[in-house]
């Protein structure tokens, strides 16, 4: 699938949102009226998600799924740097990557893959290892076929070349939330296994890592000429892909608690194929790779800091 066909999928799509009654009626509201519908209608969305998890599941679930929300929010505050600069110099950028790469694979390491060994070592005794060794495969296999199936483009690839065209902006932009739904998914597999120290301690790793992905997204927005405040705005809706994965993390976890050391190794599986395939290139690719690989130590560290601390 080609940048044309995506674009072709979007104006469908719009054509037919443009067409629905509905969206017509809200539409002609008045301004304040159009928004206060809007919010009226988010909050009653929230309400009846977070008191369907909290009757359905218990508080850890309903506090699993706030913590990808607000995880997915980080997207936003990574991308607020766009709305007073233009440019943000390689070294600062490259720091920013490099920490959230280090930062995920202690997620990983601490919060996925250790305890998915030692509850699939519960579940089947001696066995924990490759059930989860299976997961990572999976993980890994599934961003892999996204990769080639879906249309995007890469971290690595010099979205400056791509300035004239939009499409190729939003085919990053489209990258950026593949990436981000097994990142949800992961907060929400955490979780699901009741243990809300660790959840939170992978939440915190997803938000630190979804910082420099707000950047990127709405740097080249901003050069392009968009509004800034609609940039960050784009930006932080990428984001909020992170709380339909949490969601499902946490239901299935929840519902089938055998499936829980495949489902952590499959989110550890995702999230290394990301940091190896996009962000670690990524921080190496503009020189001063250096800063990268310190940043990165340092980022590893404080998230096993925080997995000690905390867990």
């Amino acid at each position: 699938m080609s940048a044309l066909d995506l674009t072709n999928i979007f104006d469908k799509c719009k054509s037919q949102l443009n067409s629905n009654s509905y969206y017509q009626k809200l539409q002609a509201m008045p301004k304040n009226e159009r928004w206060l519908t809007l919010a009226a209608l988010f909050l009653v969305s929230q309400i009846l998600v977070f008191g369907s998890l909290y009757l359905f599941f218990g508080k850890v679930a309903m506090i699993g799924f706030l913590a990808s929300v607000l995880a997915g929010l980080a997207t936003g505050v990574g991308a607020l740097p766009a709305a007073l600069f233009k440019q943000v110099s390689t070294s600062v950028y490259n720091g920013l990557l490099g920490g959230a790469a280090g930062v995920m694979l202690a997620a990983a390491a601490f919060s996925l893959l250790v305890p998915g060994i030692e509850y699939g070592n519960q579940l089947w005794p001696g066995k924990g290892l490759w059930f989860v060794a299976a997961g990572m495969s999976f993980g890994a296999l599934f961003l892999h076929l996204a990769d080639k199936k879906l249309p995007h483009i890469h971290f690595k690839d010099d979205l400056n070349e791509h300035a004239e065209s939009l499409q190729k902006i939003w085919l990053f932009i489209f990258a950026i939330t593949i990436h981000n739904f097994p990142e949800g998914m992961s907060v929400g597999v955490s979780f699901g296994t009741g243990d809300l120290n660790n959840g939170i301690v992978l939440a915190i790793a997803i938000a630190l890592q979804n910082i420099p992905e707000g950047l990127a997204v709405a740097l080249p927005l901003v050069a392009l000429g968009y509004n800034k405040w609609k940039a960050v705005g784009i930006a932080t809706l990428t984001g909020l892909v992170e709380p339909v994965g949490g969601l499902l993390g946490i239901t299935m976890v929840a519902t089938f608690s055998s499936v829980l050391p495949f489902a952590m190794g499959f989110a550890a599986g995702a999230m290394i194929f990301v940091i190896s395939e996009e962000i670690i290139p990524e921080s190496h690719s503009n020189g001063r790779s250096r800063y990268a690989t310190f940043a990165l130590m340092i980022g590893f560290i404080i998230m096993m800091a925080l997995e000690n601390l905390l867990g």
